[in-house]
């Protein structure tokens, strides 16, 4: 049965937050079509991973048999993160913008399973097609022909990253506007905030459900 690699960032629980209320959602369309498949989930919220290190990096373009024990400790902790998204039949990440960018844990994890040679810039990289779905909620508007459209760094760059980078078959969900129900300067933009959210939830029930036949097939 195809396994799911689903990583949340939001520093909010369930709940409280756009991208969890999205990611469960097409969790639990691809567990309906799965109910014997396997999930895995890292909370980077709750459990992060450790930013590279000066070892876990050099030991990633060094022979294993020349590593120190700084090194070799280091390594295969990054190595574990790098595995688990190697057998990934798919991956599901919610990705929040903070600041017009994704969250520091978020960059952690991706800094640990990008390596040159084999997760990136490899034709034999087992990553490379790997369907990938990221709900890329944020507070405002960041499309096309909005007075914000410039700031918007998550989307740019975690294309250049799984798209560019791993070869990855990259598609995202947009929940947009999700500080309309907050803040009363943006009390007239909540009906399309709503809306918004209605259809990201839509699109991941949907887009969890294609994939999961697809890979079932």
């Amino acid at each position: 049965m195809p396994t799911l690699l689903h990583i949340d960032s939001s520093v909010f629980p369930a709940g409280a937050s756009a991208s969890r209320d999205v990611t469960d959602a097409f969790r639990t369309a691809w567990q309906e079509q799965h109910p014997e498949g396997t999930v895995i989930h890292r909370d980077l919220s709750a459990h992060p991973v450790p930013h590279i290190s000066a070892d876990a990096h050099t030991a990633g373009f060094a022979d294993p048999a020349t590593h120190t024990p700084g090194q070799a400790a280091a390594f295969a902790e990054r190595l574990k993160l790098i595995e688990e998204l190697e057998n990934a039949d798919a991956v599901l990440i919610g990705a929040p913008m903070y600041n017009f960018s994704i969250p520091s844990t978020l960059k952690a994890w991706l800094d640990n399973v990008i390596l040159m040679g084999r997760t990136a810039g490899a034709e034999e990289s087992k990553v490379k097609g790997t369907p990938v779905t990221v709900v890329a909620s944020r507070g405002g508007s960041y499309a096309p022909g909005t007075p914000r459209e410039g700031f918007e760094y998550v989307q740019n760059y975690l294309r250049a990253v799984f798209a560019d980078a791993l070869g990855a078959d990259l598609e995202f969900i947009v929940p947009e506007l999700t500080m309309a129900p907050h803040n009363p300067a943006m009390a007239d933009l909540v009906p399309l905030y709503e809306a918004s959210r209605e259809r990201a939830l839509e699109d991941a029930a949907t887009k969890a459900k294609s994939l999961a036949d697809r890979l079932a097939a």
